[in-house]
């Protein structure tokens, strides 16, 4: 069994893979369509603007291939922009089109006097629906964010966990073999590879 972690040019590629080796998951970062498709499961971490990831993607013939993989039942993770790119669109920078492999639409946060944007630093998940990959993190466990546009889904069933700031959005989905966290569990220590792991734990009994 072998993860890839999707490198499409934007990401903490390596922050990831090091996570997943850290919990004893097989993880690799790979960069071709058939690299995706033979995986058991694929990754998409991303940092950096919508435009520019779904341009990458389309340009190295990764776009069909990690969607062809969701619509084919294959467990799939996506991280920060991983998450909404799945979305129907993103008004970042004028509006661009996503995967639409879920409705709904990518929105900045209102400016707001009292609260910086990008929203930076850790934050709460409030679990709405205890998915697999947070079965050994607790309501209410702190993981790290790094963004300026939230989602903003079409069907409130597939919202996992919320987070507040300023607003309550969603801060993770999750439907059938589709996970996707708008934190990094790179970057949040014990709780954000428990995360990690259970994806591993996901990945191997799918």
């Amino acid at each position: 069994m072998s993860i890839a972690i999707v490198d499409y040019g934007m990401g903490n590629l390596r922050s990831v893979e090091k996570g997943f080796l850290k919990v004893g998951v097989d993880a690799r970062v790979v960069s071709t369509p058939t690299e995706v498709e033979d995986a058991s499961g694929v990754v998409l971490p991303g940092v950096g603007a919508f435009r520019d990831c779904i341009r990458n993607l389309e340009e190295l013939n990764l776009r069909e291939a990690v969607i062809r993989g969701i619509r084919g039942g294959k467990p799939f993770l996506g991280i920060c922009l991983g998450l909404q790119v799945l979305f129907t669109q993103s008004e970042e920078f004028g509006l661009c089109n996503g995967f639409d492999v879920f409705p709904g639409r990518v929105v900045r946060f209102p400016e707001d006097h009292t609260l910086k944007v990008p929203h930076m630093g850790w934050n709460t998940l409030s679990i709405k629906r205890r998915a697999p990959i947070l079965e050994d993190v607790p309501d209410g466990a702190s993981f790290y964010f790094v963004h300026s546009y939230y989602v903003v889904p079409d069907e409130p069933g597939i919202t996992a966990t919320t987070t507040d700031y300023g607003l309550r959005f969603t801060s993770m989905i999750w439907k059938d073999n589709v996970f996707a966290t708008q934190f990094h569990p790179e970057k949040s220590q014990q709780m954000g590879l428990r995360v990690l792991k259970s994806f591993g734990q996901f990945v191997k009994k799918n």
